[in-house]
């Protein structure tokens, strides 16, 4: 049975070209498909997003981040003065202390 085209048409397009099924003049049959289609409107109301786990920790690491202060510009700029006058000295016990105590956080938090 081949389904006249301007009914596929009409159906794609929400409009109705006939009340009911059935033969039109040529013997083509015509289907109202309208009514069985789901409207896009239907659709888009019942869609819903779930979220991975992973995802969830990136949106509160986003949010968190977010709400961290800016860049404290007078910090950095003495910092740089030291720095360009070869005034600032590093303390590479601080600094090898910190990179260890950051890796047990970060490894502690991956296990979690």
């Amino acid at each position: 049975m081949k389904v006249n085209n301007d009914v596929n048409q009409a159906a794609i397009n929400g409009i109705s070209t006939s009340k009911s099924s059935g033969a039109n003049k040529k013997g083509k049959v015509e289907k109202d498909f309208s009514k069985e289609a789901p409207s896009l409107e239907a659709k888009n109301a019942s869609a819903k997003v779930q979220l991975s786990e992973r995802a969830q920790e990136m949106k509160k690491i986003k949010e968190l981040a977010m709400q961290a202060p800016s860049v404290d510009s007078e910090k950095v700029k003495r910092l740089q003065e030291l720095i360009d006058k070869g005034q600032y000295k590093v303390d590479s016990k601080k600094v090898a202390d910190k990179m260890v105590d950051d890796e047990l956080l970060h490894s502690t938090i991956e296990k979690s």
